[in-house]
């Protein structure tokens, strides 16, 4: 499905249309919304009414929701020079509170070591991180916050938590909290495929 790509599907109501029940197949029955992804399920109903699109209306919306949070996320980071890979870097170690070896990072972020590696270099001539180098192995380094990185994080946190609490004032407490459960038991069972190993 492409509904995350924020594209509006080619044929897709304008408006977006208002709740409605679909005509037939295995979707049938389901009430159907009226934002992008609803649009692009219709289309999909249309040219395969026999299979069921109830995880496009689950994925694709996760997905939407996901690369529309990150645009206007990303928007202090840009400002302050930083992509988001690179405040994730700075992020890790601030919460954390410890210096960190690549290695620990790279699992932190779910990066790979080369990214990090690439990144911390970026960093490092920036001025936001410092690398220590291990007493007992000189292939070990440690990386920690500079001053100036802290700040910098710190500065930035609550410009995001702010934008993210306007965004669920939508919502009630309860249902943010209903939504913030239905999400982590699908992150959950995910992370779990993920280190499941392939046979």
């Amino acid at each position: 499905m492409t509904a995350a790509n924020g594209r509006r599907a080619v044929g897709a109501d304008a408006a977006g249309g208002g709740p409605q029940e679909d005509g037939g197949g295995a979707g049938a029955g389901r009430p159907v919304a009226g934002d992008t992804v609803a649009a692009v399920v219709r289309q999909w109903r249309t040219v395969h009414a026999e299979l069921d699109t109830g995880p496009m209306e689950v994925i694709g919306r996760i997905n939407r929701c996901a690369a529309l949070l990150q645009q206007a996320e990303d928007a202090p980071l840009r400002h302050a020079g930083l992509t988001r890979p690179e405040f994730d870097l700075l992020g890790a170690l601030r919460r954390t509170g410890l210096e960190l070896t690549p290695g620990e990072l790279a699992r932190e972020t779910f990066s790979s070591g080369a990214a990090v590696t690439k990144r911390l270099k970026q960093l490092t001539e920036r001025g936001l991180v410092e690398r220590r180098g291990d007493t007992r192995d000189r292939r070990v380094a440690h990386v920690r916050l500079t001053d100036t990185g802290r700040a910098l994080v710190d500065g930035i946190l609550p410009a995001q938590l702010s934008y993210e609490t306007t965004v669920l004032s939508g919502l009630t407490t309860p249902d943010q909290n209903t939504l913030a459960t239905l999400l982590a038991t699908l992150l959950t069972q995910l992370e779990g495929h993920r280190n499941t190993p392939h046979t």
